[in-house]
């Protein structure tokens, strides 16, 4: 309500409002409203015209009396005549009674937007900015369609003022978000972007705010104003707080405009321009030099807009994922506010950092806050806060800290929140099958999970450990032991006597020859059980029992007596019933080898990927993707343990940017004494050597190389393939290259995963995989609209001679890609021989009706097919000396374009491939490294050095190898990441 004071002549609304708070029951002020509603109503029909200042007073009191919540269905055209008056204070008012009692559908709209088309016309800037403000508040289609052209107009005259700028902006902001339709896109948009560099800092706020909206929908339309805003933000952050004193917040300059700066870089790749994105690294530096700083004030509103520049500037670094020393710094930067006695800011850091643990770059120091994390899960009062924990220990696991983890949260376990119980379980279950190398370890693990809680470990989780279990000969006598074990507590989860039930009905004769796990104990334990048991635990341990009798026939007729007890045979359950009438003929009248035939051993089942992933992404909901996808390191994340080839599917995923690398769920099985699910999923693709235990199975290299053989025509495998092989189009029939594929393929050269392509339609992400000279590589095209794609077709082509140096066998698509929905695509790679060019890949799809193509280089080089050498320093001399012809070696002399950073070198080289020779080079400034390039037709050694000098921001690259292209390839492949 405008503020009433004496001299506004309205003495009666300020009694009338008196006399309502003075009342003393409901019912006394109803009367005393009904009385004034009655008196209002006799004026507006009196035969006396009102004049302006009486129509605003009456027009204030039945606005009062709305907002106390009683209807009010008389007063609007009153309202709708203080319009057309030339006095604020009368056309204020009734501005403000039509934003809040018309509705979009009033019969009145018409009369409304002449008033408003007026006062847009008067050039006064009062009048304008109520109008502006009326179209906001009421925001009616009508009305859009009314002035969409009028405003973009105002917005960007050069006369107009800049309280009617500012205006316009946000009511244009407020219609296109109302209805994105009737904003028509113009030459007022390229104007626009230049609002970024107005000098009223708050036609610069509102500005953004409409540019990053509208860029969304339309980022090429405003790509210019990229360089402005990182112009803008550069000014703010490098300004002291006195230098903008009307837009100081604390001593924070203007907080809400750098915020919003920050948020409109985020939809944007990082800036092109050399001078854009340097100047842009130094902001988002400065930003982060000075959160180091004391603060100048103790107030928390200073403490609030540090931090929110801070977390703002840390998302844009995360977003880019592209410069490594700002990553590590985001990262020390947030492990400070794990322990900060404030717990929002616990809460963000933990939420930042499970994001930035996704990052290459900044995994490894993301872990070195392991003992923080897993003590804010121990400690933490807030359930939301601990939640947050227990994601990023999730994501910060690997295969050097998974027991640690699975430990500490299974612990946790035991105390934690009903809510979110299931959740840890599936956590708990991915970790252990992921990274387990010791499968008695993995059996472990699960089984104590079904006893810590068992109520929340779903069907997904016990069918896989019986999966596993059942694939792998090695663990079966460990798993039937320990699970008689677990089975002797008097307290037994109904998930534990399933698990046991399956195990000891297959591989009970394992432990059989021990006295305390005898055949008639095993029946024994399992039977007391029984009772206590659901249906379809009974019906489960019904066909146990004539597991056993095949098994052990010395329990035959203990076993033929309770299948004949009249509580089996004519039991209520029909399932029951019946099997235990078959189970009972089959026992008496097959041979005993039709009784072995019938009732061998479960064969392995089929290798498929685990369901448990996508049945925790299901539960954490749209928006968590990113959280729990595995795409940061190399393939040390990749399909969980070794897991087949998945088939090409699609899956709806409302955020399409943020699901690239998810797995594919398995159906679940379809009766519980026959899950069919993944097996043979704890082999290791990522591992860089054979796994140290004795009877795990084949080494990470067989288990890898073995899959990529070519499925034999009776393989279920061989259904995923093509029936014949598509004819590869020339380059001349997809055209060339876009301009900027030369950068993307750049960033792949050291990293596996990532986002190759992505525009407002589309994204492509990668994930690959590489051993001896065979590859896999996961293309993950999503569909970022909410239009279907039709007769999508992705085609990969060999430029010139490539064909005859690198095989590559694709898998069919679906030709429709649905909005907000992506499809994976799967490449098998073999290096034949060496070769300097990628092969390309070509997309072409049609998207409402009109068609679409582009071309990309795929990210495979030579590179990615070296085998790292370990060597001593004499070996190494020696055979660079051996290397010695002109022909054989390749130098590069360059300028460092990256911060020279001795850790992020380091992994930006084990990233190319190389194995890095420690005490070998008598400079330690140096880096030595040496590798083998595996082809099908030769091994190519290769030597390479690499001289920094800090001082003169140079570096010097030699590289030697047996093969002269090869050298010169490979050195400026790598000269480039530097």
């Amino acid at each position: 309500m405008p503020a009433v004071s004496k001299g506004d002549g309205m003495r009666g609304l300020a009694v009338f409002i008196s006399d309502i708070r003075n009342c003393k029951s409901k019912e006394a002020e109803i009367k005393r409203i009904n009385k004034e509603l009655a008196n209002i109503r006799s004026k507006f029909k009196g035969d006396k015209a009102l004049d302006g200042y009486s129509k605003k007073k009456y027009v204030c009191k039945l606005l009062f009396i709305f907002l106390l919540g009683h209807d009010i269905d008389f007063g609007h055209m009153e309202a709708v005549n203080l319009l057309s008056s030339n006095k604020y204070t009368e056309k204020q008012i009734g501005y403000l009674f039509i934003s809040v009692l018309v509705n979009s559908n009033s019969e009145l709209i018409r009369l409304i937007n002449n008033a408003i088309k007026n006062d847009l016309a008067s050039r006064n800037p009062t009048f304008m900015c109520l109008a502006l403000h009326c179209i906001a508040n009421v925001g009616s289609r009508e009305m859009g369609e009314a002035f969409a052209a009028d405003i973009p107009r105002i917005l960007v005259a050069g006369d107009s003022m800049d309280s009617v700028k500012q205006s316009a902006a946000l009511c244009l902001l407020r219609l296109y978000k109302a209805s994105p339709d009737l904003v028509p896109m113009g030459e007022w948009t390229a104007r626009v972007v230049h609002l970024l560099n107005d000098q009223h800092m708050g036609v610069v706020t509102a500005a953004v705010s409409l540019i990053t909206c509208l860029c969304k929908k339309n980022p090429d339309d405003f790509k210019t104003c990229i360089s402005l805003a990182v112009s803008r933000l550069s000014r703010i952050v490098s300004s002291a707080s006195t230098d903008l004193q009307d837009y100081t917040y604390y001593f924070v300059p203007a907080p809400w405009l750098s915020v919003k700066l920050l948020r409109l870089l985020q939809c944007y790749p990082p800036p092109e321009d050399a001078a854009v994105k340097g100047r842009l690294v130094e902001c988002l530096e400065t930003v982060l030099n000075k959160a180091q700083e004391p603060p100048k004030s103790k107030k928390v509103q200073h403490s609030n807009a540090k931090n929110a520049i801070l977390f703002e500037t840390i998302s844009l670094i995360i977003h880019y994922d592209s410069e490594p020393n700002l990553l590590v710094r985001a990262c020390n930067q947030l492990g400070q506010f794990l322990q900060h006695r404030e717990t929002n800011l616990r809460y963000l850091a933990l939420e930042s950092m499970c994001t930035l643990a996704s990052s290459e770059f900044s995994h490894e120091a993301v872990k070195t806050h392991i003992d923080t994390v897993i003590n804010a899960l121990k400690t933490e009062r807030d359930v939301s806060v601990r939640q947050r924990a227990a994601d990023l220990l999730y994501a910060m696991c690997d295969r050097s800290n998974a027991k640690q983890i699975v430990s500490e949260m299974l612990r946790y376990l035991e105390t934690a929140d009903y809510a979110i119980r299931e959740e840890i379980v599936l956590k708990v279950a991915i970790l252990a099958e992921k990274y387990a190398v010791d499968y008695s370890w993995y059996v472990d693990t699960i089984l104590n999970l079904i006893r810590i809680a068992g109520d929340y470990v779903s069907e997904e989780v016990w069918y896989r450990v019986l999966q596993i279990v059942t694939n792998r000969d090695d663990v079966q006598g460990y798993a039937a032991k320990t699970v008689f074990e677990a089975l002797q507590a008097p307290a037994c989860h109904e998930n534990m006597v399933k698990v046991g039930g399956y195990i000891l009905g297959e591989f009970g004769n394992l432990i059989a020859g021990d006295p305390r796990s005898s055949p008639p104990v095993q029946f024994s334990l399992l039977h007391s059980k029984f009772h206590l048991c659901s249906v379809a635990t009974r019906a489960l341990l019904l066909s146990t029992y004539i597991k056993f009798i095949n098994l052990f026939p010395e329990t035959k007729a203990t076993i033929q007596g309770v299948l004949r007890a009249g509580s089996q045979l004519r039991n209520a359950d029909v399932e029951l019933q019946q099997r235990a009438v078959e189970y009972l003929t089959l026992s008496s009248v097959a041979s005993t080898d039709v009784l072995a035939t019938v009732l061998e051993e479960m064969p392995p089942f089929p290798e498929r990927e685990s369901s448990i992933l996508a049945k925790l992404k299901r539960k954490k909901g749209p928006g968590a993707a990113s959280a729990l996808d595995d795409g940061r390191r190399d393939a040390s994340s990749n399909d969980i343990n070794g897991g087949v080839e998945p088939t090409p599917s699609t899956v709806s995923t409302p955020s399409p940017s943020a699901d690239l690398l998810g797995l594919r769920a398995a159906p679940p099985p379809a009766a519980p004494q026959a899950p069919a699910g993944a097996g043979n999923l704890l082999v290791d693709v990522s591992s860089d050597g054979p796994v140290a235990q004795p009877g795990l199975g084949p080494t990470p290299e067989e288990a890898f190389l073995s899959e990529l053989e070519p499925p034999a025509p009776e393989s279920p495998m061989a259904l995923l393939a093509d029936p014949a092989p598509a004819a590869d189009p020339g380059p001349e029939d997809i055209g060339s290259p876009i301009p900027e594929a030369d950068e993307l393929l750049n960033k792949f050269v050291c990293k596996n995963n990532g986002v190759l392509f992505e525009n407002q339609l589309l994204q492509i992400g990668v994930k690959s995989e590489f051993r001896q000279n065979l590859g896999r590589m996961y293309l993950f095209y999503g569909n970022k609209t909410s239009v279907q794609f039709q007769s999508f077709t992705p085609t990969v082509v060999h430029p010139g001679d490539l064909q005859t140096q690198l095989a590559v066998q694709t898998k069919r698509v679906a030709a429709q890609v649905d909005g907000g929905a992506q499809v994976q695509q799967v490449l098998n790679i073999e290096c034949l021989r060496d070769f300097l060019t990628p092969p390309l890949l070509s997309v072409r799809f049609r998207y409402g009706g009109a068609p679409q193509s582009l071309t990309l280089k795929l990210p495979v080089t030579i590179n990615k097919f070296f085998q790292p050498t370990e060597m001593a320093a004499q070996d190494f001399f020696q055979r660079w000396k051996q290397l010695s012809l002109p022909q054989q070696e390749a130098q590069k002399i360059f300028k460092a374009t990256h911060p020279m950073d001795a850790e992020v070198t380091k992994a930006k080289l084990l990233g190319f491939g190389s194995a890095l020779l420690d005490n070998v080079d008598p400079n330690p400034e140096n880096f030595v490294g040496a590798g083998i390039i595996q082809t099908k037709a030769l091994q190519v050694g290769c030597l390479l050095r690499l001289e920094p000098n800090a001082q003169a921001q140079m570096y010097r690259l030699t590289l030697r190898t047996s093969k002269e292209p090869v050298s010169r390839h490979l050195c400026e492949l790598l000269a480039q990441q530097f």
